[in-house]
């Protein structure tokens, strides 16, 4: 039933993002580009996230029917929120960052972060209380990021390969990251390969 359920949540998501150029993005600016590489710093903005134990390839289809259903209305006076984008996923390091509690089924090792945008409008004063326990509300701070956008499927052999151009770019460059990488998706699966917008963020030093 979970397998039949993944793929009418994504299309009731594209129905909301369409046309995708109107989907809200949170504020930024670019600072410097080389070809697909741009450094951007960004404004707060905040986040539904949600940490569990998953692989990289598993961890989206997990994370997404439980952030899909705070924001179709599975919170305290039942408020529908927009999608926005991006759907961001990442590594948990072992030493967890304690601002973002982690449910108990991301104790131990492969725990994966993924995280819905809010609108902008919305605050954390104001997003509404998630009746799932796992959905937690955060307010990104204003920070500044290396990011590389790609095409094509969102398969770890892709993910490594572009990481890596955009590890040669910043190194060439002298910028220096820190952090795990974050993987950054503006659009529903179904979406082919060659039209998709994906993103890496590495968080600047």
């Amino acid at each position: 039933m979970l397998k039949l359920l993944r793929p009418m949540l994504w299309l009731l998501l594209a129905a909301m993002t369409a046309p995708a150029q109107a989907t809200e993005e949170p504020d930024h600016q670019v600072l410097r580009q080389w070809g697909k590489v741009e450094l951007r710093q960004y404004q707060p903005y905040v986040v539904a996230e949600v940490v569990l134990q998953a692989t990289p390839e598993d961890a989206g289809n997990q994370a997404f029917p439980i952030l899909a259903g705070y924001i179709f209305g599975k919170n305290k006076g039942e408020r529908k929120l927009e999608m926005t984008a991006p759907v961001t996923q990442t590594a948990v390091p072992m030493k967890m960052d304690m601002t973002a509690p982690v449910t108990q089924t991301a104790a131990g090792s492969g725990a994966m972060r993924v995280q819905f945008v809010l609108p902008k409008a919305v605050t954390l004063e104001t997003a509404p209380e998630p009746l799932d326990a796992r959905v937690q509300l955060r307010q990104v701070p204003a920070s500044k990021w290396a990011v590389i956008r790609y095409s094509g499927s969102w398969s770890q052999a892709n993910f490594a390969e572009q990481l890596a151009l955009l590890k040669a770019t910043l190194d060439k460059e002298g910028v220096a990251t820190q952090g795990e990488p974050v993987l950054s998706r503006y659009n529903a699966p179904f979406t082919p390969p060659f039209l998709r917008r994906n993103e890496i963020w590495l968080a600047l030093r």
